[in-house]
């Protein structure tokens, strides 16, 4: 068996999320499917985050093993060439299955949320949300602020995790790009949950729009109930960066 990893981009905005599903257009249902048309081999990917529906990516990393003995490069741009226009592998390279797991010793993935206050144009708004209400940044940056180290983030995911809640966010920045009107939200850690940086990014903007305190979100943190009223994010607002690997 010969062992390949991805680096793949994709606009999220057409597909029920990474992970395959029946029925319903995925990213890794498409990308699946058309390696069997091109190479009439069927694979199944392993990628390192599961990424929702309508969140994109410019460095998911997926892999995937096969019988099929193919020349990396060959074997990158026969697939792209198949594929639709909003997925793209960007590198493949192989590798020995002892070295390296897509979803083991990963070191940081770094996430981007994008917004508008002002209404973008067409061509970027699948890509951020417009927030139209009155926006305090400072507020905004404190409200973020609140959440870098570890912590039991319960109340900030879907609720429905079977897994540990303690997780850490190594740092969260703002930045606001004038030229292009576009703020972003650079978040990075070792690990996610599911909607929990939408749910992060949604009761920060909130609260820095609203007569709420900033200590409101401290609150709600240590209260462990994912069941209150501050909102989630739109996901089309969040782009999986990159992730790092520990050596």
């Amino acid at each position: 068996m010969n062992s390949y990893k991805l680096i793949i981009a994709y606009s999220g905005t057409q597909y029920h999320g990474w992970q395959e599903q029946k029925g319903v257009a995925t990213v890794a249902g498409t990308l699946q499917n058309v390696f069997k048309k091109v190479f009439n081999h069927d694979i199944k990917l392993v990628a390192a985050s599961r990424t929702d529906a309508g969140v994109h990516a410019l460095g998911q990393v997926a892999i995937f093993r096969t019988e099929l003995s193919l020349d990396p490069h060959n074997l990158m741009h026969a697939w792209n060439a198949r594929l639709p226009a909003d997925i793209l592998i960007r590198s493949a390279i192989q590798y020995e299955p002892q070295d390296f797991h897509s979803q083991r010793n990963v070191k940081e993935k770094t996430y981007y949320y994008h917004f508008f206050t002002k209404r973008p144009l067409p061509m970027v708004a699948p890509y951020g949300l417009f927030y139209h209400k009155k926006l305090d940044v400072e507020k905004l940056k404190a409200c973020l602020t609140l959440f870098v180290g570890t912590h039991d983030f319960r109340s900030f995911c879907s609720g429905d995790d079977h897994e540990s809640t303690v997780s850490t966010i190594n740092s969260i920045q703002y930045v606001y790009f004038k030229k292009y009107g576009v703020h972003r939200i650079v978040i990075k850690g070792p690990r996610f949950l599911r909607y929990m940086i939408r749910r992060i990014v949604g009761a920060s903007l909130a609260v820095a729009s609203s007569s709420q305190p900033v200590e409101h979100i401290h609150y709600i943190l240590k209260q462990k109930n994912p069941l209150h009223s501050l909102p989630t994010a739109a996901a089309h607002g969040l782009l999986l960066r990159n992730i790092t690997y520990q050596t």
